[in-house]
């Protein structure tokens, strides 16, 4: 089982990944450091790697998914409502691929502010 660790600001939270095509791009692609950007409740940011919609892509995520955003080929993480949630829910700007899935409450993230270092590595410390 693969698992990554985001870290963002003094918040680090563990994710396994799943068996997806966006999954194995990211992997390929650790480790991965970019700067947080803030949407609502929601932190995203770049990543080098660009993927399709893949079947099963939804805009309204639960929390603990971890989403990759092909508009903009960013990872997103939502941890509440954004600017387009309804009723509370957990909506992205459009349809995004889940490729992992958070061990840690990904609520923590509400201490991060825009422009903190975030990165993605790889739990166990080996080249992906």
């Amino acid at each position: 089982m693969r698992e990554i660790v985001i870290r963002a600001g003094k918040v680090a939270i563990r994710a396994r990944l799943l068996e997806t095509p966006t999954a194995e791009r990211i992997w390929a692609a650790l480790p991965i450091h970019a700067e947080a950007k803030m949407w609502g409740r929601e932190v995203y940011f770049n990543a080098p790697v660009s993927s399709d919609p893949e079947p099963g892509a939804r805009d309204v995520i639960n929390a603990g998914e971890i989403a990759f955003w092909p508009d903009g080929d960013a990872i997103a993480i939502g941890f509440g409502p954004t600017p387009m949630s309804r009723r509370g829910e957990i909506r992205m700007a459009s349809p995004c691929n889940i490729w992992a899935m958070a061990l840690d409450d990904v609520g923590r993230l509400k201490s991060v502010h825009a422009g903190e270092g975030i990165s993605i590595v790889d739990a166990n410390g080996h080249d992906a």
